[in-house]
């Protein structure tokens, strides 16, 4: 009966020179395997390379297995979260429940500050509510100004179907705004059946999730910029 001989594998994440502590990523800062596999040996021949930021590498160990045919590379593209410097934002605010969406800005503003975005690279769009996001972020992402586009506002469920029909609208026009402009819109539209719930995500015991759409919009920018950057 023919045998087949298996080669052992480790994937590790190599972060590059330029790598800095995030609070995101310092539980990524370590060399240790965390992943194992075995092929066999005669398709063991495989490289895994970065072009950006951090990734994974495949790594062979060392063995005595003769010859190996060889394989094309695979690519795995991801954005950066290391730094944002040098990248443009803009942020659409809906005024309507401006006592959240006020919160959702400044978690949004400060997790900019902190991925070293200038002050002068971010601009705030106000609009009267969340359904008029949508059409806003569509033309700023047209402008080819901007690297991403964060869609900030609070849609609080009433008495009616109104709630239905707001939060329907801003999420569908948000993800319309990215399709039809190239550009990343990232949704960041709380969406709450009560103000409890809604003031538990602006800082409370659910975090910001003003801050969470700025990481977001950090990490999608970084994809577009260095990899999926349309041609001109």
């Amino acid at each position: 009966m023919a045998t087949t001989a298996f080669v052992e594998f480790s994937v590790v994440v190599r972060p590059q020179s330029n790598f800095v502590n995030t609070p995101y990523l310092q539980q990524l800062h370590s060399h240790r395997p965390f992943l194992s596999l075995s092929i066999p040996k005669s398709t063991a021949a495989l490289s895994f390379t970065q072009s950006q930021g951090f990734g994974c590498a495949i790594e062979r160990q060392q063995c005595d297995c003769g010859d190996f045919v060889q394989t094309s590379a695979v690519r795995e593209l991801a954005g950066s979260l290391i730094s944002a410097q040098g990248h443009r934002f803009a942020i659409v605010v809906a005024r309507f429940n401006d006592l959240i969406t006020k919160k959702l800005l400044e978690g949004a503003l400060n997790t900019f500050k902190s991925y070293s975005v200038r002050e002068e690279d971010i601009d705030v769009v106000w609009v009267p509510g969340s359904f008029e996001i949508g059409v806003v972020a569509q033309q700023l992402g047209k402008s080819r100004k901007y690297q991403s586009i964060l869609c900030i506002g609070a849609v609080i469920r009433g008495d009616t179907s109104h709630y239905d029909a707001v939060v329907n609208a801003a999420t569908s026009g948000v993800l319309s705004a990215g399709l039809n402009s190239g550009t990343p819109c990232i949704f960041g539209v709380l969406t709450c059946d009560t103000l409890e719930q809604a003031f538990d995500r602006v800082g409370g015991k659910a975090g910001n999730k003003g801050a969470e759409a700025a990481l977001t919009a950090i990490e999608m920018a970084s994809l577009f910029e260095h990899h999926l950057k349309p041609l001109q």
